[in-house]
């Protein structure tokens, strides 16, 4: 598919970029270009794709993503390499959940390539918005919505799909050295549910939990089962692994209530090149509970691409508290992010092929 490109009638000039980019945060600084292309069953599909400037969307009052939240979305960065190049992490990883994301909630899927084109044209024209700060990337957010004015229950007949990117430092605001997470008693998702989807109501439904959580004082919140309401399912937007001190490690299983992380995925094959006893297996709260007290668990990480790798230090729920080790990060968790960075950035040998340059 020809690509369009719009030009953009007033670029943000340099020295405004530069200081937006000194200091980003985390998902409020907007770079000046998106991809678009539009979706409709008439036409035959997808059409009309373009590169042009971030602007706002005309939508009918009667858009169906406004009633039936047909809506689907990714999360990817852009990382510098050392010779200053720019480059995706296991982007066609991101293209295929976006699929399956697509699948569960009727939507038409994209074709991957097509995907895979957009993103590098986007980040190849905003290059020049890549944070100087530590750790800094550029924030990828490939997202899809229904766009048919109808009121009708019935998947839409027209969609449009967008990129855009945003200039990002840490994710997380506290600067702690390990998280904080308060166990929920809301659910996330449900056996049959969209738990395993990218889409937009699970995160909506999140936000009461999340922000109890930090009324708190706590960076993430912990979600359990739907059914039984004691096995530890995710984060807010994060998987969880579970170091023991005999040397395995745990993650709960894909049950179809868990997103599936491309970090996660990551994390098993990294782990079981460190010798690791890697095993997707159910964990309950009160085992995490005991084994923090015993000291048979001696780390927790968090991961996903917004944090990356984290070690959780506290866990607090209307039970009390308790610390994991030390409280801080562990061992296991600073070396295997280190490692993980380091392929991202090209400072460690890619030696799985999931790093793909840009240009």
């Amino acid at each position: 598919m020809q690509f369009e490109t719009i030009p953009h009638p007033s670029p943000t000039d340099d020295a405004a970029r530069d200081a937006a980019i000194a200091d980003p945060g985390f998902g409020t600084v907007f770079t000046d270009h998106m991809v678009t292309i539009d979706y409709d069953e008439a036409k035959g599909g997808w059409h009309s794709a373009s590169l042009g400037p971030r602007e706002p969307i005309a939508l009918d009052p009667a858009a169906s993503v406004l009633h039936y939240a047909q809506e689907i979305f990714e999360g990817m960065k852009a990382y510098r390499m050392a010779d200053g190049s720019m480059a995706l992490f296991r982007p066609e990883e991101n293209a295929r959940r976006f699929n399956a994301s697509a699948r569960r909630m009727a939507m038409p899927e994209l074709p991957e390539e097509l995907f895979l084109e957009a993103v590098r044209k986007v980040v190849a024209k905003d290059a020049d918005w890549f944070p100087s700060v530590e750790g800094g990337s550029l924030y990828i957010r490939p997202f899809m919505f229904a766009t048919e004015a109808f009121l009708g229950v019935r998947p839409a007949k027209q969609y449009k799909f967008l990129v855009i990117l945003s200039a990002a430092g840490n994710y997380f605001k506290s600067g702690a050295p390990a998280v904080s997470i308060w166990q929920s008693e809301y659910t996330r998702a449900a056996p049959g549910g969209t738990g395993a989807a990218k889409t937009g109501g699970n995160y909506a439904a999140s936000l009461v939990p999340t922000g109890e959580a930090f009324a708190r004082g706590h960076d993430q919140v912990l979600f359990l089962d739907a059914v039984e309401k004691k096995w530890v399912e995710e984060l807010g937007g994060m998987n969880l692994f579970f170091v023991m001190r005999d040397g395995r490690v745990i993650t709960p299983p894909l049950t179809g209530t868990i997103l599936p992380g491309i970090t996660r995925e990551s994390l098993i094959a990294l782990l079981g090149e460190e010798g690791r006893d890697v095993r997707e297996e159910p964990y309950s709260i009160d085992q995490w509970r005991a084994d923090a007290a015993s000291g048979d668990l001696v780390e927790v990480m968090a991961c996903g691409t917004a944090a990356v790798v984290t070690p959780v230090g506290k866990v607090d729920s209307a039970d009390g508290e308790f610390v994991i080790g030390n409280g801080g990060p562990g061992e296991l968790t600073s070396k295997i992010r280190e490692k993980l960075v380091g392929i991202q950035r090209g400072s460690v040998e890619d030696t799985h092929g999931w790093v793909k340059r840009v240009g």
